[in-house]
């Protein structure tokens, strides 16, 4: 099938997209919000995607005539032809979601179909992402023989320690209404993960049967921290009546992790040096998660229910992680015998890497913060109420400020026939006021779930005379 042949049936496919996104703003008289979900399809999803297919398919074709360097049979060629199906299922499969076919046999597949689509369409960027790896491992000839074991570690790990960033920044600014649904901790899903990590290094960094050579036992060990570390987690995720809780076991994970690390025994004073600063990066994610969790939150999943206004702070145990990613990533054997060979400093390649982290960090947040504005416009925009405190900020401060009484008899505005509590004088949106009220509910709910808990406990004390605890709190009731 030739472009010319595509190109009728993609211009009506983006015509029925573009004409099928009309405005979502209105609102039931002496309602707050309307009955529209607050996610929608972005009117840009296929045009982005027709794009990218594009690009992509014009750089398999291109990748087999460059007539350039020669390669031997590696994995970057054969993976390409994964990829390339992957990408052809997912634009049938979107196709078919676009014709909107719900009679017979269609009604029945098409949920299915809709699982498939998204299920192909978050594997995307993770294996693109190995697919970039495995190019420039093979344009620079590396982890072939001997070399394959320690290049396979670098590379895995890095790449789980910059995916652990990018999680991190997802629920720092989008994935706080999520986490608060599944009614676990943000480290239940950090522990688990760190515990079934450890699982499988613990048994698979030394040859078992073999002797144990070089750093086998480090890692091995290291392995064994993580599962048990990962446990102790996952147990303290959960307060005493099953509500999430906060914990700083996999942050100490981290911070051990980079403990090891930085006193890794190696062969090149470079390796020794980036591996050292590796550590060191590390030790500094472990460390910020800490102060982060309980000064920065002080227990509290978070500082604004939407993700609209994170502390600065926050933004720094997620970039460190990328950058201890990178670094990890780039201190191979053969790198590092390289980079010797053609004398550049340590210094020099760490602030290489460190570059490439913060462009990482700001794409991913260039992302976020699209995604976030079509998924919560309300917390994009500037209220009336906003400007008129920015333009009246220097002549504010001359004034006196009102009492207490005139601050509280302001405290609410009317936004759309619904009353919006006021922060710092400033009148929230629909979509704030909707944000708080739920996070205002979500918490009320287990303070009412534990008051009904102790009526109960109150009304059996009188004959349950057995237990002292019940006992012991009743008579300090009464």
């Amino acid at each position: 099938m030739t472009m010319r042949s595509l190109a009728l049936p993609l211009a009506l496919l983006l015509a029925r997209q573009v004409s099928a996104h009309g405005g979502h703003e209105a609102v039931p008289e002496g309602q707050a919000i309307s009955a529209d979900p607050i996610i929608i399809r972005s009117r840009w999803h296929v045009p982005v995607q027709v794009v990218g297919t594009v690009v992509a398919v014009l750089a398999y074709f291109l990748g087999h005539a460059h007539k350039g360097r020669q390669f031997a049979k590696n994995i970057h060629a054969s993976f390409a032809n994964s990829l390339m199906l992957m990408m052809v299922l997912q634009v049938v499969l979107g196709v078919y979601l676009k014709l909107h076919l719900s009679k017979g046999i269609h009604g029945r597949i098409r949920r299915f179909i809709v699982i498939c689509h998204g299920v192909i369409g978050k594997l995307m960027p993770v294996v693109s992402w190995v697919q970039m790896l495995f190019g420039g491992i093979t344009a620079l000839g590396f982890c072939r023989g001997d070399h394959l074991g320690q290049c396979l570690a670098h590379f895995i790990m890095g790449s789980a320690f910059i995916a652990y960033g990018i999680l991190l920044t997802i629920l720092l600014l989008v994935g706080q209404y999520w986490l608060r649904r599944t009614g676990r901790s943000q480290e239940f899903f950090d522990s688990l993960v760190i515990a079934a990590w450890g699982c499988v290094n613990t048994f698979t960094e030394h040859r078992w049967g073999g002797p144990w050579v070089h750093n086998d036992l480090q890692h091995t060990t290291m392995g064994i921290v993580w599962w048990c570390a990962g446990l102790l987690g996952i147990w303290l995720s959960r307060k005493r009546n099953g509500r999430p809780k906060r914990n700083l076991v996999p942050a100490i994970v981290i911070l051990l992790t980079g403990y090891a690390m930085s006193a890794h025994p190696q062969t090149l004073h470079l390796s020794t040096m980036v591996h050292t600063v590796f550590g060191y990066t590390l030790m500094a994610a472990g460390a910020a998660r800490i102060i982060e969790i309980s000064f920065v939150l002080k227990d509290r999943s978070t500082l604004s229910p939407d993700g609209s206004d994170p502390h600065s702070f926050q933004y720094l145990p997620p970039f460190l992680l990328y950058a201890s990613g990178f670094l990890f990533m780039g201190a191979t054997e053969e790198q590092m015998k390289l980079l010797t060979d053609a004398n550049i400093t340590h210094v020099s390649y760490i602030l290489i890497l460190y570059s490439i982290a913060f462009l990482l960090f700001l794409f991913v947040n260039v992302l976020l913060h699209i995604y976030a504005v079509h998924a919560f416009p309300d917390s994009a925009t500037v209220s009336h109420a906003h400007r008129r405190a920015a333009a009246s900020g220097a002549a504010g401060s001359a004034r006196p400020k009102p009492h207490r009484s005139e601050s509280s008899v302001s405290s609410f505005t009317n936004v759309n026939g619904g009353f919006s509590r006021l922060a710092n004088g400033h009148a929230r949106t629909r979509s704030e006021a909707q944000q708080i009220q739920e996070a205002e509910e979500y918490e009320l709910q287990g303070l009412i779930s534990e008051e009904d808990d102790n009526e109960e406990v109150g009304k059996k004390a009188g004959g349950d005379e057995e237990n002292p605890l019940i006992a012991k709190e009743t008579g300090t009731r009464a």
